[in-house]
């Protein structure tokens, strides 16, 4: 389980980097943003990873690397809105950010060692499509969670669905090399 700490930790920290940068350049203009449309931004991205994993070519360069980090990124985005609330202001500093940041990776990461407990690193023999395949069917949960006003009869919650999805692609991300 050491090795999966250190990659994890390696994985978030490049997401981390990412996201404080682009907080320093853009502010925190993501406040704007309903849940619905986070969810929309996450779906965006794993369906164009599920594209280009099929067609094996892209047409603007980027590659899945680039949309996996964006999906861990903006499931914090998620958790942080779920937190913060429309009586929030829309700027918020840097730091107080990375604090957010933090909190959440840090209760997700505790959430994948729970599981990964119990399912004994599965996730090591799947295949990097099989979690793109489950972070799209995380999505279409958490969008008719949403479209149910967040009301369920026997389901997790959607922060739970968002956890599930971060996990999933920094699972992603250390399969395909990221540290």
């Amino acid at each position: 389980m050491s090795n999966t700490a250190a990659e994890y930790d390696a994985v978030i920290e490049v997401c981390k980097n990412l996201f404080i940068k682009k907080t320093r350049d853009y502010g925190t203009a993501w406040r704007i943003l309903r849940l619905s449309s986070i969810t929309d931004q996450i779906f965006i991205k794993a369906q164009r990873i599920r594209t280009l994993e099929e067609k094996k070519v892209s047409m603007v360069g980027d590659d899945v690397t680039g949309e996996y980090i964006g999906i861990v990124n903006y499931c914090l985005i998620a958790m942080m809105q779920l937190e913060c609330g429309p009586d929030t202001p829309v700027e918020l500093s840097p730091e107080h950010v990375s604090r957010l940041f933090d909190h959440y990776a840090n209760d997700t990461r505790n959430l994948m060692f729970a599981k990964n407990h119990d399912y004994g690193e599965a996730w090591r023999d799947m295949r990097i499509s099989s979690l793109t395949d489950l972070i799209l069917m995380k999505l279409l949960r958490v969008k008719q969670i949403e479209d149910n006003a967040g009301q369920t009869l026997a389901s997790e919650g959607v922060q739970a669905n968002y956890q599930d999805m971060l996990n999933y692609s920094v699972f992603a991300l250390i399969k395909l090399g990221v540290k």
